[in-house]
């Protein structure tokens, strides 16, 4: 990913993608990984990741590939749909590793999975997200 890709995407980033303070690390049409460091504040019972805020990374990731994929004339996205499995926790202070591919890519929908990893590479959650392509009014 070239500099220029890394900074729009940090600028463009949602409010709440920049509140978690996501880091793109590699963005592609195919391929979103990222990583977020793991504070205090979103964790639960102050010693691990947050599942609301493991399913927020992965939705705010979702948004940015179908974003990066969006036919032209459409006007945006929006999430439809989302499942999550949680397999481990990320402790505090450690970095919440993830990956977003894509299921589908359609006219109106895309479908994206996204797996998030803790520092030790042990999977801590999946998530199954459709986003449906919003065409100008």
């Amino acid at each position: 990913m070239s500099d220029d890709m890394r900074d729009m995407l940090q600028k463009m980033d949602t409010p709440y993608g920049k509140l978690l303070d996501i880091q793109y690390v590699e963005v592609t049409p195919d391929l979103i990984r990222a990583e977020l460091t793991i504070r205090e504040e979103l964790a639960t019972s102050a010693t691990r990741m947050h599942g609301g805020v493991m399913m927020g990374f992965a939705d705010n990731l979702g948004a940015v590939a179908t974003f990066i994929n969006l036919p032209e004339g459409a006007a945006g996205t929006t999430t439809l749909e989302s499942k999550t499995n949680f397999l481990a926790a990320v402790p505090v202070g450690q970095k919440a590793i993830a990956e977003t591919t894509p299921l589908h890519k359609g006219r109106t929908t895309q479908v994206w999975q996204t797996v998030i990893y803790n520092e030790a590479g042990k999977k801590a959650a999946i998530i199954t997200q459709t986003q449906l392509i919003l065409m100008p009014q």
